[in-house]
């Protein structure tokens, strides 16, 4: 068991209003933030997990939530500072900041960017108004529009749109539309998902009407075709870019790297090659309860079973559609190959893999079937 790359997960827990369908964790804004004691918090509890930098250095940071363009550029700018104090950072890192197009300001784009802000993603959904409203989306489409031409023209080097499909009452037209809007305003990078409904969530207590398993594959095939045939290739399950613009963060997260995750509810992932194990880190999901500093900000670690290794890993990486090398399975689970042989000639056996001489890639029917691949490796 080798250590991989590191990345930093930062989680800011405020949203101006709570969507029905997001069961992330997020918690409606009641009054200011307490931005200068979340921040120093957040660092406290950065120093604490330090040691499981284990002489790496940062390669990427993903500031997620919620809402965390709520926090002032200042604020951004004085944490990656304090951070950087205490651990260098990859040259050129790439340092994502999360923002709703109705809680980001055109001004604040520049002001973020100057705080060492490299990469936006707006988390837009739809162009249509009344999607935005069933979505309980507190922008609107030309706040959306806005958002992503002052990214494009603020100099950073990357930004993403965020898109939904499969929404309440969509058509394939709704779905395209979308999407070709998306693509008009030249984005580097695409996230386009299928609306899920989650447990612990409006939706999930009070159902919508969603398209049929028909029409959510045409309208998957047709989105697929409208991005390639746009430039944009398929890195990932939803994630779409430009040549030489994935996101970087998420290919840490599903190369099955590891990743220190600070702030409420935050969790990371870290190899302990000394110890032979991973563990997986989770903190304390309320603000109140992770600004109380009688608490520890660690809320639960646990590590992953070794029979679980192989199912962890597979989970991951088979999220992405590049080939998975023989020896990055070995260096990051600490397993021989030779463990998963019997789900892996199933696999090849169902066409869902293609087995190489020092790899393994999924197929297309793999891509498709990929509860079933998976399945195959929790067995």
């Amino acid at each position: 068991m080798q250590l991989p790359p590191l990345s930093l997960y930062i989680h800011i827990p405020w949203c101006i209003e709570k969507c029905p369908y997001c069961d992330f964790n997020s918690h409606k804004l009641r009054g200011d933030i307490p931005e200068q004691a979340y921040l120093q918090a957040l660092i406290d509890d950065f120093k604490i997990d330090l040691v499981y930098a284990q002489g790496r250095i940062i390669d990427t940071i993903f500031i997620g939530g919620g809402t965390p363009s709520l926090i002032s550029a200042a604020g951004i700018k004085w944490l990656l500072t304090e951070i950087e104090k205490n651990i260098p950072f990859k040259k050129e890192i790439e340092i994502t900041l999360e923002a709703n197009p109705g809680a980001i300001e055109n001004s604040k784009i520049a002001e973020f960017k100057a705080a060492g802000i490299s990469r936006f993603s707006f988390g837009v959904q739809s162009f249509q108004q009344e999607k935005l409203t069933k979505l309980g989306r507190i922008h609107g489409v030309e706040e959306a529009k806005s958002a992503a031409l002052q990214a494009k023209h603020s100099g950073v080097s990357t930004f993403n749109l965020d898109l939904m499909h499969g929404l309440p009452d969509q058509s394939l037209e709704d779905a395209l539309f979308d999407l070709q809007t998306a693509i008009d305003l030249q984005p580097t990078h695409l996230s386009w998902y299928q609306l899920t409904i989650e447990p612990n969530t409006q939706y999930f207590s009070h159902p919508p009407t969603l398209p049929e398993d028909e029409l959510l594959w045409e309208i998957q095939q047709a989105g697929v075709k409208l991005l390639a045939d746009n430039g944009y290739q398929q890195y990932e399950i939803s994630g779409y870019c430009k040549v030489g613009f994935e996101c970087q963060h998420n290919l840490n997260y599903w190369s099955f790297s590891d990743y220190i995750g600070i702030g409420c509810g935050a969790h990371g992932k870290l190899t302990l090659p000394l110890e032979n194990k991973i563990i997986r880190t989770t903190k304390i999901k309320h603000p109140k309860g992770y600004l109380d500093q009688s608490r520890p900000f660690l809320d639960s670690s646990e590590t992953v079973a070794k029979e679980d290794l192989a199912f962890e890993y597979m989970m991951n990486r088979l999220r992405l559609f590049a080939p998975i090398p023989f020896a990055e399975f070995e260096q990051y689970t600490g397993l021989s190959v030779d463990t998963i042989s019997d789900p892996i000639q199933q696999a090849i056996n169902k066409q869902l893999l293609i087995k190489n001489s020092d790899h393994w890639l999924m197929t297309d029917l793999g891509h498709r079937y990929l509860n079933e691949l998976l399945q195959l490796f929790m067995d």
